[in-house]
């Protein structure tokens, strides 16, 4: 099991398959990861290297949960960066990951070839970030993965149409564990949810669009799911007026977020790649 040290002394989790061109790929708030589970077969001529967040999947949970903040995350991607020997990557980022990318695009600018945003703009609507907070940090009240699986096709089954319960299931599996004693349990850090509370707590909020600038020079893709909650279609068409040179794909039949084998998602992404080699 890979893992590294950050500078203030957790162990973070990683994968590293393939060979080619670097790719690090950085997942949702709450997921880990497999989320790229789908992505990874698909792009042949990769190295793929998928970190798990502080306090996510298998890396370690840290009593300072505050440290739980984009920044924080950034810096922990770079250490991984340099404790692999890499000077640049693409970096593909799903929601909380473009995030980070774009702050990454601030911090650490040089160390970037490129960036593909999935389903995450500089704004995002109240709807979608209502919805999260619904459920970051709370089990979820479901007897085993099988009946978890059931629940996420169902919840999802407008903006998802046509996705396979087995699919539902494999998801399941990368968010939640099955307790010894019954029950689920979260693959992250429940404390994650105060971590968000105090952040927005602590003051006004960023402009987000000033890191989205911050990615100028940068080639640069961005996935939106038709139906996301999140990221609107009136955001989406300005981030594309601000970047006219911005690869821009809609998925159909997908909400927030895609799982990134759909073949819009595959298109753009594979367009990004050919720009960063």
């Amino acid at each position: 099991m890979a893992r590294f040290t950050t500078s203030d002394g957790l162990s973070l989790h990683y994968t590293d398959a393939g060979h080619g061109q670097p790719v690090l790929c950085l997942a949702g708030l709450t997921r880990n990861s497999a989320d790229f589970g789908f992505l990874t077969p698909h792009l042949s001529g990769c190295r793929m290297i998928c970190m798990d967040y502080r306090g996510r999947g298998q890396s370690d949970h840290t009593p300072d949960f505050m440290s739980y903040n984009i920044l924080r995350e950034g810096q922990d991607a770079v250490e991984l960066l340099d404790h692999l020997g890499i000077d640049r990557v693409t970096l593909i980022g799903t929601s909380r990951g473009g995030l980070i990318a774009m702050a990454l695009g601030h911090t650490a600018h040089d160390r970037l070839a490129g960036v593909v945003l999935n389903d995450i703009g500089p704004e995002v609507t109240t709807e979608g970030i209502e919805r999260i907070m619904d459920y970051v940090g709370r089990e979820p009240a479901l007897p085993d993965l099988d009946a978890a699986g059931g629940a996420l096709a169902h919840v999802n089954a407008r903006a998802f149409h046509g996705v396979p319960l087995a699919r539902w299931r494999a998801q399941a599996e990368a968010m939640f564990f099955e307790k010894p004693g019954g029950g689920l349990g979260l693959r992250y850090d429940p404390k994650l949810r105060d971590a968000l509370v105090g952040q927005a707590g602590a003051g006004e909020a960023a402009d987000l669009w000033q890191l989205f600038d911050a990615l100028d020079g940068l080639p640069l893709a961005a996935i939106r799911g038709a139906n996301s909650d999140l990221l609107s279609v009136e955001i989406f068409q300005k981030m594309q007026d601000r970047r006219p040179d911005m690869i821009a794909a809609t998925v159909p039949d997908r909400g927030h977020v895609p799982f990134l084998d759909e073949t819009q998602s595959l298109t753009a992404i594979r367009a990004l790649l050919d720009q960063t080699r």
